[in-house]
């Protein structure tokens, strides 16, 4: 006789708490095994002044910043001057040959929007050596000690300058290396990177090439990455992992870096065929390049980090043979508990087929063996395209949202406290996929969706093998885990503990590889591009799918409350999910909003022209805030003032300033045939952080131009202008230009114009209230002053 109803149900009852007893604890070793991968990115704690004089000290390191970062030091100012001297007697203190390379250089080509100029300037970069013993190479230890106009820069870069200090000076406490140990300390990066430029390109200590080890910092927090390496970098990748206490970095952030069009002065090395490392700390982006970039700011464990990995860097690299560094293949690698794994490139393309291999016969086994027909798997693959564009959408959206309600979010890098939106996103992709998987299931089948789900791994792997090789690993390695735990699976008893144990293994994998991407994603690229990050958590989750069904108790063959029970069960992740995302979303609302620590970004600037009289208030804010609305109404074009580099901006009148424009000297007129040659001074009546140059289009074409003695590119202007210059430190006597022109007309138009910075003594400026915060710009608070000179 059968069993009596009751039990039966009992039994049917039991199968889905055994499930989710299996899902409890599946999940409890993954989020073991997540808390290991986040616990391995933690910072180190800051050593005290007192530590051993081979090491490195945070605290040591930290009074450095405090002189370094104690008011704004733009390149040329008075207080760079003040900070130069303070690298400068550091250096010299420690016993190390050292000297201020002053120069002029430029960063050739480089044009900036509708201001289409030749960008050079004035550099005095420090530059200090602690000799080998027997060199086969020079180590270069890099960061720059100039600020931006808007702020100290107590972490960009007092916190780079600052961990060099201390490095050097336990180097030379230290044995002697192997190889030369060179510290520069570069002038000009915010301008335009010309201090590296001067150094890479006319130092003698740079003429034979090196390691560059560069330091960086893009916000006050979290660990620190090596972002950005040269070319063929499989054996820098090697001593990297080997010598680094924290080795942070993924080939990913390398392939994404390379793709963007931000510059460091690594770029200027990079240029003149230098190998090395870029390493920053990226979290806490809302301070970057503001007034709240203070030395109180900074957190001392990024620092400690930045001086642990640069240390042991420099020891690593002075002890080695400096000219087996070239590999020939960039190395994949990404950090794990405990270390950096890395393979060489060209593995990459064989795994990646390897995988989508192994998940076309997992397939071919599943349906060989009843457990999924080819139907189904057609549409498991289909679908499993859904959350993989549906949750980045979705994320995007969210933040629209969120940036509607709080406008001044748009201008920020990231907002001022960003976890609680992060933890949205994630929460969003984990609603959107399981939304997905409770709908799906049913009709599908949770074994087409997963291998589908694997699928489109493998897939990506394959492409990003092709096109973004550092990258592929990413999909590559979880579809390969997935796959092979699936062939384990189907070996083993259906209701036995082997497969719950091969898919949690192969989940615990996507979660070492992916989610500490997920999480180093969100500062690198910002909440305004959180879609990436929700990209990646759907990945992470269609790799763990199986350990995602065992969150949907089976229903068996019985009807009525044990099925209408699981379809409940199975519909508590997608719910709860949505809730949190709702919930996170609105307490990152109510938790950051904008105050006095905290202030709205805004953007202002004062352009006056001299000849005419004219002034006007100019912003760059698209949706201007209520502050910045007192200032300014519709957009128009800024053709007149070409060295501010928009050629539309939001204007409002201004009244005009009692300040004079820069002189432009005539020290030589000459005509040889159609050639006409003015040899010109250019100088600044007050103290100004940049002057520019423009020749009218209309009335000259410039043929030849040299600023400072060194040839510039001639056809550098665009538009209204035929040519431009911009100069970053103009020095007091002036800059020297000679253009040789064709002219169009009786005279030549030459418009120049001078910066300063700073509002607060120009007539009907209203200062900012708390609350009211500087956008993080090289234009915000600018005082520019042009005049027309027809000659």
């Amino acid at each position: 006789m059968g069993a009596p109803p009751t039990r039966a149900a009992d039994r049917a009852l039991a199968r889905p708490r055994r499930r989710l007893a299996a899902a409890a604890a599946a999940l409890a070793a993954l989020a073991a095994v997540g808390a290991g991968t986040l616990f391995d990115l933690r910072t180190p704690a800051p050593r005290p002044a007192d530590a051993p004089p081979g090491e490195f000290s945070a605290d040591r390191a930290y009074a450095h910043v405090e002189v370094v970062a104690a008011r704004t030091h733009v390149a040329g100012s008075p207080a760079n001057d003040q900070v130069r001297a303070h690298v400068e007697g550091v250096l010299r203190g420690l016993g190390l040959e050292t000297e201020v390379q002053d120069t002029v250089a430029s960063e050739a080509g480089q044009l900036s929007g509708a201001a289409g100029g030749a960008t050079l300037a004035r550099v005095r970069n420090v530059v200090a050596r602690l000799p080998g013993t027997d060199p086969t190479g020079k180590v270069f230890l890099v960061a720059h000690h100039d600020s931006v106009q808007t702020g100290p820069g107590g972490n960009d870069d007092a916190a780079g300058t600052s961990a060099i200090l201390e490095v050097a000076r336990a180097l030379a406490a230290g044995p002697r290396p192997r190889n030369d140990i060179v510290f520069v300390l570069t002038d000009a990066e915010e301008a335009c990177l010309c201090g590296a430029s001067a150094f890479a390109s006319g130092h003698p200590l740079a003429a034979d090439g090196g390691v560059v080890l560069n330091l960086e910092a893009r916000g006050s927090t979290g660990p620190v990455i090596m972002f950005e390496t040269s070319r063929n970098n499989a054996a820098l990748v090697d001593a990297f992992g080997r010598a680094a206490p924290h080795p942070v970095g993924t080939s990913f952030a390398v392939e994404i870096y390379r793709a963007l069009p931000n510059d460091t002065d690594f770029t200027a090395f990079l240029d003149h065929d230098f190998v090395g490392l870029n390493s920053a700390y990226i979290d806490g982006g809302a301070i970057y390049h503001t007034p709240l970039d203070t030395p109180a700011a900074m957190d001392r464990a990024s620092l400690q980090h930045h001086g642990d990995n640069a240390l042991g860097l420099a020891r690593e690299f002075g002890r080695v043979d400096l000219t087996a560094l070239g590999s020939g293949h960039d190395a994949t690698y990404f950090p794990v508990p405990g270390g950096l794994v890395r393979y060489p490139g060209w593995l990459v393309l064989p795994l990646a087929l390897l995988a989508l291999a192994a998940v076309a016969v997992l397939g071919w086994l599943a349906r060989r063996r009843g457990r999924v027909t080819a139907g189904r798997l057609a549409a498991g693959f289909g679908l499993a395209l859904v959350p993989i564009v549906a949750a980045p959408l979705a994320a995007q959206l969210l933040w629209a949202v969120v940036t509607a309600l709080r406008p001044g979010y748009a201008e920020l890098l990231d907002p001022y406290r960003p976890s609680w939106y992060r933890l949205a996103v994630v929460a969003l992709a984990a609603a959107v996929l399981f939304t997905w998987y409770a709908l799906t299931r049913r009709p599908v089948g949770p074994a087409a969706l997963a291998i589908g789900g694997l699928g489109w791994l493998a897939v990506l792997g394959v492409l990003l093998a092709v096109l973004v090789p550092g990258g592929a690993y990413l999909v590559t390695l979880p579809a390969l885990a997935g796959a092979l735990a699936g062939l384990a699976a189907l070996g083993a008893r259906i209701d036995g503990p082997w497969p719950v144990v091969a898919t949690t293994l192969a989940a615990a994998v996507a979660v070492v590889i992916l989610l500490p991407t997920v999480v180093l994603l969100f500062p690198a690229l910002g909440m305004a591009m959180g879609g990436v990050a929700a990209l990646v958590a759907v990945l992470l989750g269609l790799a763990a799918l199986p350990v995602v069904d065992l969150l949907h108790p089976r229903a068996g063959g019985q009807r009525g409350l044990v099925a209408l029970r699981a379809r409940r069960l199975g519909a508590l992740p997608a719910g709860a999910a949505a809730l949190a995302t709702a919930v996170f979303a609105a307490t990152g609302l109510a938790v950051d909003r904008f105050d006095a620590a905290h202030p709205a970004p805004t953007h202002l600037m004062y352009a006056l022209d001299a000849g005419t009289g004219q002034a006007r208030w100019l912003s760059h804010e698209e949706d201007p805030q209520p502050w910045t609305d007192g200032y300014v109404d519709g957009v128009v074009e800024v053709t007149d003032f070409p060295g501010l580099g928009d050629a539309e901006l939001r204007a409002g009148p201004a009244q005009a300033a009692n300040l004079p424009a820069p002189k432009l000297e005539v020290l030589a007129d000459s005509t040889a045939g159609a050639e006409r040659t003015l040899r010109l001074r250019l100088v600044p009546q007050r103290q100004a952080r940049l002057a520019t140059l423009h020749v009218e289009a209309a009335t000259a074409t410039v043929l030849r131009a040299e600023v400072a003695g060194r040839p510039v590119p001639a056809e550098a202007g665009e538009g209204r202008w035929s040519f431009g210059l911009v100069f970053h430190a103009p020095p007091p006597e002036g800059i020297e230009v000679t253009l040789t022109l064709a002219p169009k007309a009786g005279q030549v138009a030459l418009r120049a114009m001078d910066a300063s910075d700073g509002l607060d003594a120009l007539p009907g400026f209203r200062p900012r209230p708390p609350g009211v915060g500087v956008v993080g710009s090289h234009s915000s608070e600018m005082l520019a002053v042009a005049r027309t000179y027809p000659l």
